[in-house]
């Protein structure tokens, strides 16, 4: 039987079978049962440098090939889509070779290691016309996107204040090396930041989104271990990625903010938190209650007036009725967050207001 426009194969290939790698395999394989897509995603290959391990990915999650090297999937004519779920030094020069390629493109967060790598890779999917999207997941949390509903509705009025926190407790052992598989994270090389590109791109990714763009930004960060040993080298060297991050900001809309994140908080894992306050009403979401919005609306009978804890799942709320969701963020929304944090850590430096 003739393939249907509605389940035309897309051949993927995927580089990193990584936590992030084996989370996008089950997103492809899920996707289909949820959602009516143009699309049957076929997992074709996976790439990564140790082949054992290589290919009990690969038998594990259903892909039909394996590479060592990228390179051969960006040229392989039967590879649809290049997912990149590598650590952030390899983004930028697998996102453009597969763009050139015209291969569509997604990418782990952040896009790039600075805004002037995210830039490259905008031009390169701009240039080729490809269909591209950064994996800032957050945007899609049901409770998160009736959250725009309300905000574009103008349900919240004027917005007055931003605030968000991501707290995670997991390098605050000194003994903790930097570099190498699984700690990458820790290599300034590597990783590009610490937290900020890390957590508080998340957090600002949202923002954007919900808020709009950012003013200016004034910041502070601070590395509490200052030297640990490197994987590579064995030798005890300087750590290059900060610890913790916060900066208030002026959004353009004329609201205050404030941002943090850190690994150094002690009993928390991944707690992510916003709140947002507007003229008419407020509202507040927890990474560990995801499906649950906490609304305040002034507006209410005064004597009934108070928060209130709205469950995300009757028929009128986001997803319920599978509607396909769209491909954003793009890469140009990624590189928007990326300027955001290399403002935050130019300002952490110069001790200044400084602008994205």
């Amino acid at each position: 039987m003739e393939l249907t426009v509605a389940n035309r194969p897309l051949n993927i290939a995927l580089v990193g079978y990584g936590f992030m790698g084996r989370t996008h395999s089950n997103a492809f394989l899920q996707t289909p049962r949820f959602f009516a897509v143009p699309y049957q995603p076929v997992l074709k290959a996976v790439v990564a440098r140790n082949p054992d391990r290589l290919r009990k990915f690969a038998d594990n999650w259903g892909y039909q090939s394996v590479e060592t090297d990228w390179r051969a999937v960006v040229e392989r004519k039967d590879i649809d889509l290049v997912d990149i779920a590598s650590p952030n030094d390899t983004h930028a020069e697998i996102a453009i070779a597969a763009a050139r390629a015209g291969k569509m493109v997604l990418c782990e967060k952040p896009l790039g290691r600075t805004a002037a790598e995210a830039q490259a890779m905008v031009s390169a999917v701009e240039s080729a016309k490809v269909a591209n999207m950064v994996w800032y997941n957050y945007r899609r949390v049901p409770a998160v996107v009736l959250l725009t509903w309300l905000i574009d509705e103008g349900k919240l009025g004027r917005i007055f204040h931003y605030r968000a926190q991501f707290l995670q407790d997991w390098t605050i052992s000194a003994e903790l090396p930097q570099g190498g598989e699984g700690l990458w994270r820790l290599d300034v090389d590597v990783a590009g930041s610490g937290v900020t590109g890390d957590l508080l791109a998340h957090c600002i990714d949202t923002a954007l989104w919900l808020n709009g763009s950012i003013a200016e930004v004034t910041a502070m960060t601070e590395t509490f271990i200052k030297e640990r040993t490197h994987t590579a080298t064995g030798k005890v060297q300087p750590v290059g990625i900060d610890d913790a991050s916060a900066f208030l900001c002026r959004f353009t809309n004329g609201s205050l903010a404030l941002f943090e994140a850190t690994r150094y908080a002690r009993g928390h894992k991944a707690l992510y938190t916003l709140e947002i306050n507007g003229e008419h009403a407020s509202a507040r979401w927890d990474l560990h209650d995801l499906h649950r919005l906490q609304w305040f609306d002034h507006r209410d009978e005064g004597r009934l007036r108070g928060w209130r804890s709205i469950h995300i799942t009757d028929s009128d709320h986001p997803y319920m009725k599978h509607w396909w969701v769209p491909a954003a963020p793009t890469f140009r929304d990624g590189l928007a967050t990326d300027c955001v944090t290399d403002a935050v850590l130019k300002s952490a430096k110069s001790r200044q207001w400084e602008k994205p």
